[in-house]
């Protein structure tokens, strides 16, 4: 593990979250994607090294709208960047944490992702993230 990558943030609507999360950090939204396998469109904020991402549902029946449901707005996920994704999926399963995907996923912001099950980090979603390499 490298260091924490973001802090993901559920929220019901990115029109009233990101001038509240612009006003909060003093910084503009740098970046919105769609990120269509997980049907939500996310927005990002940069304060110093630290990074946060908005959440929001695409889908009625998409995890975020599920979580929000249950839990309500508010912290979803904490991502940590990796060097080596596989390598740190295989880590992790063999030391008995269940990953929710068997292979690394595209996520948002250029990144592949794969998550661990909460229940086996003391009801924290972990997402792993490695930067996506580009060819030149």
């Amino acid at each position: 593990m490298q260091n924490v990558e973001h802090i993901g943030i559920a929220v019901k609507d990115l029109n009233i979250s990101i001038p509240l999360f612009e006003l909060l950090l003093q910084t503009k939204c740098y970046k919105t994607e769609i990120v269509e396998s997980e049907k939500v469109t996310t927005a990002f904020f940069k304060q110093g090294d630290t990074k946060i991402e908005l959440l929001e549902s695409m889908d009625e029946d998409g995890v975020i709208a599920k979580f929000i449901e249950r839990k309500g707005e508010g912290m979803h996920h904490i991502a940590l960047a990796v060097e080596d994704i596989e390598a740190e999926m295989k880590r992790l399963a063999d030391a008995g944490f269940t990953l929710l995907n068997t292979i690394p996923k595209k996520g948002a912001d250029n990144k592949l992702v794969c998550f661990l099950h909460p229940k086996a980090t003391n009801g924290v979603l972990i997402e792993l993230c490695e930067d996506v390499k580009r060819e030149s």
